[in-house]
């Protein structure tokens, strides 16, 4: 009986830390759109206010995904399949002062949107980013994680 009472709670509490976790975190870091991600990016869209004025490169088109930027969006996909795998750097380079990026959308291997966190600078005296020296994105600034 209590080892089933026990087994339960394990279960619980992993359903409830997965359900609070987030598979993607992204950043702007000047005019490089940073990520961090647990899982494979199939692709992105995000609306923008009309800020960035042209997006490429970064890990998107080093995974040979098609960046389009119009007046009000971003969208990276690739025709072939390919992914952007887990882990960090530069999603994509964006052109431009960058005030709106919102109606974020990151999907998974089936279309599925991926559960993701965007920071924007919030002017805080506090300078964030990594601050763990053994992880890929590390920052020596950094004074939050």
């Amino acid at each position: 009986m209590f080892s089933s009472f026990k087994a339960a709670t394990v279960a619980i509490t992993t359903l409830i830390s997965l359900s609070f976790s987030q598979d993607v975190i992204l950043n702007i870091d000047g005019t490089s759109l940073n990520y961090e991600s647990t899982a494979d990016i199939y692709g992105f869209q995000f609306d923008h206010d009309g800020c960035a004025q042209g997006a490429s490169g970064g890990d998107a088109a080093a995974a040979g995904f098609t960046i389009s930027n119009s007046a009000t969006i971003v969208l990276g996909f690739s025709f072939t399949g390919s992914v952007i795998p887990e882990g960090c750097g530069t999603l994509v380079e964006l052109e431009g002062e960058f005030e709106g990026l919102l109606d974020w959308i990151i999907s998974d291997s089936s279309g599925g949107a991926l559960d993701f966190e965007y920071y924007e600078d919030g002017g805080s005296t506090d300078i964030e980013g990594c601050t763990d020296e053994n992880a890929c994105n590390y920052d020596s600034d950094a004074t939050v994680d």
